[in-house]
């Protein structure tokens, strides 16, 4: 078993917070389709950015903002399917509102559909692809969920699931605790998380009171 010790926690919400691969899969399989792309590898390059991000890397030449929207229309009416990890709702529920934050590739729309449909709280402190300029592996949606917090990043304990969301995690200073939901462990290693579990029974919290640090007991 590993104790950490930190002062505030930044959630990714997809393959994190909420199981939405299946609907994920759908939209982003179909998309690659009508533009004769490879489904699994679109699916695999979409995961864990914003998904402007990943129309610009596969259609160079397309109008972005306008298959951006096709997407984004897509995801928000497919919630087929889209539920919260086992271990998320006693976990958020256990920690104090103003010590945690999501740091999701969604735009806010889509971020606040899917933990609705998921059953989850929608957090007072959100952060969302619409609220930056660079999206993960860039380090700005990490640090800025953590000012958010008013925590330093290097302070913050980061739960991520893809290799793009642990890089930023890691380049804004902060410790990164990695799920095998959505990619192999092998990955999960080569982008740096310093730990890596299979889910939420693997995490305890042992202390999250006042100002002081909050603690995790994991088994890695």
């Amino acid at each position: 078993m590993v104790e950490i010790s930190c002062d505030g926690l930044l959630f990714d919400l997809d393959g994190v917070l909420v199981d939405s691969t299946p609907a994920v899969t759908r939209v982003w399989a179909k998309w690659a389709l009508a533009h004769g792309l490879d489904p699994d590898e679109t699916v695999r390059v979409a995961h864990g950015r914003p998904s402007i991000d990943t129309v610009r890397d596969l259609l160079p030449d397309a109008d972005f903002e306008a298959e951006d929207k096709v997407i984004l229309r897509a995801e928000i009416a497919d919630t087929d399917g889209v539920v919260a990890l086992p271990g998320v709702r006693e976990l958020l529920d256990s920690l104090p509102a103003n010590r945690w934050a999501i740091v999701t590739s969604c735009s806010r729309p889509l971020a606040e559909v899917r933990l609705r449909t998921a059953g989850l709280p929608i957090p007072r402190r959100l952060q969302t692809s619409d609220d930056i300029r660079r999206g993960k592996p860039d380090p700005e949606p990490y640090l800025k969920g953590a000012a958010l917090l008013g925590i330093p990043a290097s302070k913050c304990l980061v739960f991520e699931d893809a290799p793009a969301g642990i890089r930023s995690g890691k380049t804004a200073g902060a410790s990164v605790l990695a799920l095998l939901t959505t990619s192999p462990e092998s990955e999960l290693q080569e982008a740096g998380a310093d730990w890596i579990i299979s889910g939420y029974h693997d995490v305890t919290l042992l202390g999250s009171n006042g100002s002081a640090p909050i603690k995790l007991q994991i088994k890695p």
